[in-house]
């Protein structure tokens, strides 16, 4: 059962952006053939917006797991989470981020939440993921990590 579940969807203004694709590929394809064009143009938008919603990944907290994309952690290895909006995302995402760390982030998603990890053999010291409801996952990541 998920205690927690989002799924990073795309934000409209990605889609409506991502329609200049079909004018720069008519500008190429149309001296050719006009029709060729037009039909490249909108299979190519159409593919690109079928591949935003198929990769789009989910951030899912269950009763012994954080699962993060296609990555796992158990909640025993998981230290208090800490949430950032505003500038301070931009600083985590950016100065303060750690080489070593796991990223699920997503450039149309602001604020994220940082996880640290408690296991000594795992190379990355925290997981940071972008999330829409950064002090939810907080609440529910307190909530579900076991108390030691």
């Amino acid at each position: 059962m998920d205690l927690y579940r989002e799924r990073l969807w795309a934000t409209p203004w990605l889609f409506i952006s991502t329609l200049l694709v079909i004018p720069a590929i008519m500008l190429v394809f149309a001296p050719i053939n006009f029709s060729v064009g037009v039909v490249l143009a909108i299979v190519v938008y159409v593919a690109f917006a079928v591949f935003l919603v198929v990769t789009a990944p989910t951030i899912r907290v269950t009763e012994d797991e954080l699962v993060a994309g296609s990555a796992r952690i158990p909640l025993a290895l998981v230290g208090a989470p800490t949430a950032y909006r505003g500038e301070e995302a931009t600083q985590e995402r950016g100065r303060r981020l750690d080489a070593r760390a796991w990223l699920l982030i997503r450039g149309w998603i602001k604020p994220v939440v940082k996880v640290p990890v408690l296991d000594a053999d795992d190379p990355a010291p925290y997981w940071l993921l972008s999330t829409r409801n950064p002090d939810q996952l907080v609440r529910v990541l307190g909530e579900a990590r076991p108390v030691s």
